[in-house]
């Protein structure tokens, strides 16, 4: 699959798990927020909670469920990301609790929603 094909795929499936927090009643608070480490999918707020969300996405003929693909190793960066939006937004709104959240998103072959999975304090 060719870098382009798996770039539209990862878009897609982190606009179908921003979907799904908001219907959870979370705001996207941002969207691949960049850095040194790599790019944070995902940041929501509902209120209570701020949850930094990464986001896997694989289609449905892929063996494997999407969130066999978080690794330790993107587990430390993601925690890398979320200090450094921490550090950098300072109008970020205040959270009485702090989360790392999973979300698997896996598609046909058309590009329609199988399944999402969201493993809240993932990690």
């Amino acid at each position: 699959m060719s870098s382009d094909l798996r770039h539209r795929l990862g878009k897609h499936g982190e606009r179908l798990a921003a979907e799904h927090l908001a219907r959870l009643g979370f705001d996207i608070v941002e969207r691949n927020y960049r850095t040194r480490w790599g790019e944070l999918d995902i940041v929501a707020f509902d209120g209570t909670t701020l949850a930094f969300c990464e986001v896997k996405t694989r289609r449905l003929t892929a063996a494997g469920g999407p969130l066999e693909g978080l690794r330790a190793l993107q587990r430390q960066r993601v925690r890398k990301m979320a200090e450094s939006w921490l550090i950098e937004r300072t109008e970020r709104p205040y959270a009485e609790l702090v989360r790392f959240d999973a979300i698997g998103v896996t598609i046909d072959a058309t590009g329609k929603l199988v399944s999402i999975e969201h493993l809240e304090g993932a990690f």
